[in-house]
């Protein structure tokens, strides 16, 4: 009986456990239940706006561009901060509102706005619609923001030109990319809105200096704005190059053509180093930087002037009388002339039943190779043009450069015409006629040369025929180690020429600064050598009696390249005048100038030029 009172005991025990185990378990349910419907039904509208209103979104962070500098640390190209518009598609309902919106408070052309809005690409991307707005712009759309979803502004480095339209030509601008660059397998890295080179050394050197973007991840509300920042991935800047260039020496060169179209060339003979290259007109990067409107674009391209034409390595002129330099080592080389050989110059050149008169009425009388260059006698070099031959004559002229690209590290260099049987067969499907041969030997006819070409050419024989790529970039500095890539002086090659040429030439080009037709060039601090040119643009500059009567823009163009010192050749020039007439009075003087402030900069300290 014991037992049995005992076992009822245990289990009546137990049930009272399993019946306080339910109504605990009743209790957390019901707990679970009422926190459930707090969170659910009283709480759900608050927990739902945070869920809706709070979302994250990556955005693309610009890097700033390398810095450039020229030749002794002056800072030519830099970045400043600026403000940028982006939109981002996935948080805009209404794009023909935000079109709207933007343009009245911003005054864009709504046609361009809807054009960076249909772009290809992600919609949780910002898609970039206006740099460089001004404080004003970005503090009217901060104010509206609870009327502008999707928009954001965003801090970035836009790039800067602290001289202006100095060494326009060179440097460059840069602009936003493409959709056909971003085709291209060299922009395959980058984005609509990404900033790359478009001119000069910005665009030649743009995989350098662009950088590399960052990211950040951010929460954005409902409309889109950043409340906080997630994650950040900072941008890579650009490498930093630093250019051949003195831009002191530039801004001369561009300051002595002024308002006249033309182009100045000044190198180093022993290197290639290019110590200026001014082509005018000009234009201002900083302007070209900023996104144009379709009608400014027009203006520009369409401008008579040409200004974003390079004239020093674009433009193609006929060389006049500054081609019978490489003629001259020609006529030696080829055993056409020996340096005592006489030619009897009366004024003019009899070739069938056409006279082809020498610049001179009267004539130079007998006249030797070294005073056919020093008193530039047309006669003289008809005459052996005719006896070596077109194709003899190419072949030289080619050694000395011409007829090719010199391999500058700009875009779309010219390489000009040197005409021979062959070229004039494939480009005119017609032959050579023998009285072409006589306007070729004294620069005119089919040839033409660029600036660049001829300051390489006159470099070319300064360094007794040893020539030598012209140089713009001396160095690359890498932003992540420090380093400094130093860029090479590559030789291009030597003319087939005996030394002996080469100092008979020089002599005679020496002597035409000095009694010659380029006395204009003397100068009283260095020995200054050199070949005037005088090239015939149309028919009509030959029918006026004096060069006033005659309209300029068919003026001759004028010519002149020299090197100096004459001993020991440290810089080559060469000018081209447009419509100036005469290369003794209009472009060796310029040239002089050039020259002499070179020497005098080469007198100087390096530090000098920090500032200046």
């Amino acid at each position: 009986m014991a037992t049995s009172g005992t076992h009822d005991s245990e289990l009546g025990e137990l049930q009272r456990r399993l019946t306080l185990l339910r109504i605990g378990l009743l209790l957390v349910v019901g707990l679970l239940g009422l926190r459930l419907w707090h969170l659910q039904i009283r709480e759900g509208p608050y927990y739902r706006d945070l869920s809706e209103n709070n979302r994250t979104r990556s955005v693309l962070l610009e890097p700033a561009r390398g810095l450039i500098y020229d030749r002794h640390g002056v800072l030519l190209a830099n970045n400043v901060p600026s403000f940028s518009l982006y939109v981002t598609l996935e948080d805009v309902k209404d794009r023909e509102g935000l079109v709207q919106k933007l343009s009245e408070l911003l005054g864009l052309d709504s046609a361009v706005i809807r054009k960076k809005l249909a772009g290809r690409g992600s919609k949780m991307l910002p898609r970039k619609i206006k740099d460089r707005l001004t404080l004003r712009d970005a503090t009217l759309i901060e104010s509206h923001r609870l009327d502008l979803p999707g928009v954001m502004i965003q801090v970035e480095s836009q790039r800067n030109y602290p001289g202006g339209m100095a060494a326009s030509h060179l440097i460059g601008y840069v602009g936003e990319v493409s959709p056909e660059q971003l085709e291209k397998p060299e922009f395959a890295d980058l984005h609509q809105g990404s900033i790359v080179g478009q001119y000069g050394v910005e665009k030649s050197f743009d995989r350098h200096v662009r950088g590399q973007a960052g990211q950040k991840s951010v929460e954005v509300d409902a409309l889109g704005h950043e409340k906080r920042t997630v994650q950040v991935d900072k941008p890579q800047s650009g490498n930093d190059l630093y250019l051949t260039i003195d831009i002191r020496l530039q801004k001369v060169a561009e300051d002595l053509l002024g308002e006249e179209s033309g182009a100045i060339v000044a190198l180093d003979p022993t290197s290639g180093d290019i110590l200026a290259m001014a082509s005018r007109p000009g234009f201002d990067p900083n302007v070209l930087s900023r996104e144009l409107t379709p009608k400014q674009w027009v203006e520009i391209v369409q401008n008579e002037g040409r200004p974003l034409n390079n004239r020093a390595s674009q433009g193609q002129y006929p060389p006049g009388s500054t081609f019978k330099v490489p003629m001259a080592v020609a006529a030696l080389e080829s055993n056409t002339m020996s340096p005592s050989s006489s030619v009897l110059c009366t004024g003019g050149y009899q070739f069938g039943k056409r006279v082809y008169r020498d610049w001179k009425a009267g004539g130079h009388g007998y006249v030797d190779l070294h005073k056919a260059l020093v008193h530039s006698c047309d006669v003289y070099f008809y005459t052996i043009g005719q006896r070596m031959g077109i194709d003899t004559m190419a072949e030289y002229a080619k050694e000395f450069g011409l007829g090719h690209e010199t391999g500058i590290e700009l875009p779309s260099e010219r390489v000009g015409i040197v005409p021979s049987t062959a070229w004039k067969m494939k480009a005119k499907k017609e032959a050579w006629l023998p009285g072409e041969t006589i306007s070729a030997a004294i620069g005119q006819g089919y040839v033409t040369v660029t600036p660049l070409q001829m300051a390489s050419m006159i470099g070319t024989v300064a360094n007794d025929g040893v020539s030598y790529r012209p140089r713009l970039v001396q160095a690359i500095m890498d932003r992540m180690t420090g380093n400094l890539q130093e860029m090479p002086a590559v030789p291009r090659g030597k003319v087939h020429a005996k030394p002996e040429t080469f100092r008979l030439v020089k002599e005679a080009l020496a002597d035409v600064v000095t009694e010659g037709t380029a006395t204009r060039a003397k100068s009283s601090i260095v020995a200054i050598a050199g070949k005037t040119g005088t090239a015939q643009t149309t028919a009509l500059a030959k029918e006026k009696k004096a060069e006033k009567d005659i309209p300029k823009k068919f003026r001759d163009h004028a010519w002149f390249v020299a090197f100096a010192p004459v001993e020991s050749p440290k810089i080559a020039v060469a000018v081209l005048a447009e419509h100036m007439g005469h290369g003794g009075s209009a472009a060796a003087p310029l040239a002089k100038e050039v020259i002499e402030t070179y020497m005098k900069l080469k007198a100087q300290a390096p530090t000098d030029a920090s500032g200046s």
